[in-house]
């Protein structure tokens, strides 16, 4: 277990599935625990479906908590942390998953010398899946990384990363998910254009990415290699896979992920 008290502000999907997975794994007791959210109705859900304390108060939670766990959008980030600086001093540490703002950037919101660690997740999280990247602002010690693994490895893998790399993170797999349900209904569209029906034709291409994911995972081959064991010369596969080459499929989610990495530089930089 963890010995610290630990406190989400803005507990939306992100927030509330990290509660979970920390209760979830036995990091920490519902006592614990509490959360605020602005809308009376999730802090009622929330209470209701995790018995923990919940709050419309920012500061309530910097009193009660070690570990402060922001999840709220980019945009209010500032408003949110000089709300609540004082109250987090220098003896609480802060997580931030608030895309594309960095640790020094949030650092100067707080009082000097307090703790930061931002972290990069992605809403599979919900399913505790998720796949995150976190680094350690100039403050923070290998221990409050150490606690910030644990956590996040609770609702998913987590990779310990220079800072440098969470945008490119925020760009592959915070906005990947949506890549890949859109390939998802893709794959189902094609497979309704030539006759299956609409719920034959999902079932199959949702249960083609997962076994695909989970083949590659456990395998440990090379997804060339993987391709490969599926390509016969001549056959069905290479037909299809030279139509997705000739319609420049890598390059355009090649070009996703870049776009994306560069809007959560720009959210950094507080560009709207």
């Amino acid at each position: 277990m963890l010995k610290d008290k630990i406190g989400v502000i803005g507990a939306g999907k992100i927030g509330s599935a990290i509660l979970r997975g920390v209760m979830g794994a036995g990091l920490v007791d519902k006592s614990e625990v509490i959360a605020s959210a602005p809308r009376e109705a999730v802090r009622q859900d929330l209470a209701r479906e995790l018995a923990i304390k919940v709050t419309a108060d920012n500061a309530e939670v910097c009193d009660f908590a070690d570990i402060v766990i922001l999840t709220v959008k980019p945009q209010i980030v500032q408003p949110v942390l000089e709300d609540v600086a004082k109250r987090l001093g220098r003896n609480k540490l802060l997580v931030s998953v608030a895309a594309g703002v960095s640790t020094s950037m949030i650092a100067t919101y707080l009082e000097r010398g307090a703790r930061v660690v931002r972290v990069m997740t992605n809403t599979p999280c919900v399913v505790g899946a998720a796949a995150s990247g976190y680094s350690a602002g100039s403050h923070a010690t290998q221990e409050d990384l150490d606690k910030v693994g644990r956590i996040l490895k609770s609702v998913g893998i987590a990779l310990p990363l220079e800072e440098r790399h969470l945008d490119a993170v925020t760009g592959l797999s915070g906005s990947g998910p949506a890549y890949v349900f859109l390939f998802i209904e893709s794959l189902a569209d094609g497979g309704v254009q030539v006759g299956l029906s609409r719920d034959v034709a999902l079932k199959l291409a949702l249960q083609t990415v997962y076994g695909s994911a989970r083949m590659a995972l456990e395998s440990g081959k090379h997804l060339g290699q993987l391709r490969d064991e599926v390509t016969s010369p001549g056959g069905t596969t290479i037909a299809g896979l030279y139509a997705l080459e000739k319609g420049g499929m890598r390059g355009t989610v090649m070009e996703a992920v870049l776009q994306a990495s560069y809007r959560s530089q720009a959210l950094g930089k507080g560009e709207s």
